[in-house]
């Protein structure tokens, strides 16, 4: 089981930017340069490769890594997984679409972005 959240650690990704009201300010914009909150480690019970720990940290270091939680942990997992086994011509139709959803779930598409409400900007 995770461990409970701590908005009090320094580094909580559970602080988010409040969203005033007004019609355009509904966007959470998100930096360019991209998460600098540290990376966590990947979960155990598995090996993994230098190639997956390197989406890993690539994944927590983006624009959307700024919005997620620990929670985001696994979807993380579960995406750099399935990438690798569609990269690696391995994956079944369902591990393609399921790594679709998790892409979806993070906001690391064009239109998941534009359905959470959030955009990247440069600062």
């Amino acid at each position: 089981m995770a461990a409970p959240k701590n908005a009090s650690k320094p580094h909580s990704r559970a602080h988010r930017r409040p969203v005033s009201s007004g019609p355009r300010s509904a966007l959470i914009e998100l930096p360019a340069a991209g998460c600098t909150l540290p990376v966590p480690d990947p979960p155990k019970g598995r090996k993994w490769t230098a190639a997956e720990v390197e989406r890993w940290r690539e994944l927590w270091e983006s624009p959307q890594a700024t919005q997620w939680d620990d929670t985001a942990r696994g979807t993380v997992a579960v995406l750099v997984t399935y990438e690798q086994a569609v990269f690696s011509d391995r994956a079944s139709a369902w591990q393609a679409q399921e790594a679709r959803y998790a892409a979806e779930a993070l906001g690391l598409t064009p239109r998941a972005l534009a359905a959470l409400g959030w955009r990247i900007v440069d600062e």
